[in-house]
């Protein structure tokens, strides 16, 4: 088994299609693939803590993490790689013992920090060259369920959801 010990995350692009979707008063809205909250359930079932980590600051991914009970959320970043580093110094493990996902210029420094990286299909090719796990899907349509399912082989998931 891998020796990861922390998953991180990016949202918009990875979780979403990175759309940015507002009604007619104002209100922003996101949409999410649920296929996303069973790489979460894998991740929790495998005991492994997830960090959202994510440039924007909205209630719609706070009300996300908290309803799949995401370890740690850091919104409204424009350094992931320096809150990641504090996270990783707080749960006392290097940066070779985490799994990163992400698609744009603000994933860039962590995903060649970290011990193994991936991004959606929809990803910009600058990050595609860099990263070790590139993904079928894109964002929004189950990405991150597919890195996990990456992260840990067809043989550990279907053992899992044999336990579910």
């Amino acid at each position: 088994m891998l020796k990861i010990k922390l998953v991180i995350t990016d949202i918009d692009g990875v979780w979403t299609d990175g759309g940015m979707y507002y009604d007619q008063t104002g209100n922003e809205w996101k949409k999410f693939n649920t296929a996303d909250s069973l790489g979460v359930l894998l991740c929790h079932k495998l005991n492994i803590p997830i960090a959202i980590i994510t440039g924007e600051k909205t209630e719609i991914v706070k009300r996300r993490a908290e309803k799949l009970k995401i370890d740690y959320l850091f919104d409204g970043v424009n350094d992931k790689l320096a809150v990641a580093s504090g996270l990783c110094q707080k749960l006392g493990i290097t940066f070779d013992q985490v799994a990163f996902i992400g698609d744009d210029i603000g994933d860039y420094k962590l995903l060649k920090a970290v011990g193994v990286s991936g991004t959606p299909k929809n990803a910009s090719k600058q990050i595609k060259k860099i990263v070790d796990i590139r993904c079928k899907k894109s964002g929004g349509q189950g990405a991150f369920r597919e890195f996990i399912e990456c992260l840990y082989g067809e043989k550990i998931v279907e053992s899992l959801f044999e336990d579910l």
